[in-house]
């Protein structure tokens, strides 16, 4: 994970500040918490609020005793923690970056690059599911001492 203040984002404009950008990547873990979410929410034992106080975010409800540390396998904080990484971080900053893109460039490309996102979407789950894939670390989860 990285912050960075990118002022190349900015060239070129007029009285713009660097914007800050949130550099992550969603890994296995994230996958894995975001189905158990969604079958929580399912089951409305979760819930997802906006907050209106300034600023704005995203707040997890209902995320109170044992059954949750148990269904996600991981503390109540460690829930917390993701939750607002996950929708607080990454998922409002992917926004954030497309507005600031689309103030500069206008809305043309929006619907091209849903197409390539799909695309690169698709093609990560074929190599995710291939069963002929393997991992080119062959030392992976082996004691290398």
């Amino acid at each position: 994970m990285g912050v960075q203040k990118d002022a190349s984002l900015c060239r070129g404009f007029r009285g713009a500040e660097p914007l800050t950008t949130i550099t992550m990547k969603l890994s296995q873990k994230d996958k894995e918490f975001l189905e158990r979410l969604h079958e929580l929410i399912q089951q409305r034992e979760l819930w997802i609020e906006r907050v209106m106080r300034n600023p704005s975010r995203f707040v997890l409800r209902g995320n109170y005793g044992d059954r949750i540390e148990e269904r996600f396998g991981m503390t109540r904080q460690g829930v917390r923690w993701r939750f607002f990484r996950l929708f607080n971080q990454i998922y409002v900053s992917a926004y954030t970056t497309v507005l600031f893109i689309e103030k500069h460039l206008g809305t043309g490309y929006r619907q091209d690059a849903l197409r390539i996102a799909h695309e690169r979407f698709v093609a990560r789950q074929r190599v995710l599911d291939d069963i002929t894939f393997k991992e080119a670390n062959t030392y992976r989860g082996k004691n290398q001492d």
